[in-house]
């Protein structure tokens, strides 16, 4: 077995060490004895979807958001087409918001890729702390870091979890992150994936299952240290 990621963008949205998720994958597939590949792509590349298992769409700044935002124009077909195709997705902060239909900010409106029927707009102060969610797709609660000015509306989605600590899409509603298909996305930088070990298995287990059958299953890693270095997280933020 083999899967292909790709890896949007890397120089522009990269924030807070989010290229350390595709190290996450790629490990967690080859302990597994699963064939793993990274492409990254750059702004003038072309990007095929039909190639890629995994998709990140990493953190960035606003201003380098409008940078990307007139290229995310020319493929937004294809990768609409990826994830309305049960195509797997992680995007993180910035690509989160840009998964949406728009991100308002002080500078002007940023058009989304409109994969998912949510927006985002700036509000007063940033969003800043560590944060703890309780999602029903886990055992383990989900852990990280939020730096964000944004406030995220996610409609009727469905949310990626409750917030037990920090603020969460937009520091009022109580949820934080979305589940679209085969798309999560979410504001926790740090990276999210080491620190989510279930997490990450859930992108590879899925990414799996659409290439090669729903009966695959993910052979078990020891996760001893990631639930030990989880549960020090937990305690000491939910006293």
């Amino acid at each position: 077995m083999k899967l292909t990621i790709g890896h949007l963008y890397p120089d522009l949205l990269n924030l807070y060490g989010d290229r350390g998720n595709i190290q996450c994958l790629m490990k967690r597939c080859q302990w597994r004895g699963i064939e793993a590949e990274t492409i990254a792509y750059e702004m003038d590349d072309k990007i095929d979807f039909s190639r890629l298992d995994i998709v990140l769409l990493g953190g960035g700044s606003d201003r380098e958001q409008m940078l990307v935002c007139e290229k995310l124009k020319e493929i937004q077909k294809d990768f609409k087409e990826y994830v309305e195709n049960n195509g797997v997705v992680i995007a993180i902060c910035g690509g989160y918001q840009l998964l949406g239909n728009y991100y308002k900010t002080d500078q002007g409106m940023i058009k989304g890729l409109e994969l998912v029927d949510m927006y985002t707009e700036q509000g007063e102060g940033r969003l800043i702390s560590n944060i703890i969610l309780q999602s029903e797709l886990f055992d383990m609660p989900v852990v990280g870091f939020e730096n964000h000015g944004g406030r995220t509306c996610i409609n009727n989605n469905k949310p990626l979890g409750k917030v037990l600590h920090g603020s969460g899409n937009d520091g009022k509603s109580g949820y934080e992150g979305v589940v679209y298909k085969n798309v999560i996305g979410t504001y926790l930088h740090g990276p999210l994936l080491p620190k989510n070990p279930q997490l990450a298995d859930w992108l590879i287990l899925h990414a799996l299952q659409k290439k090669y059958g729903e009966q695959t299953e993910l052979t078990p890693l020891d996760d001893s240290q990631e639930k030990e270095a989880n549960d020090y997280i937990c305690h000491r933020f939910l006293k």
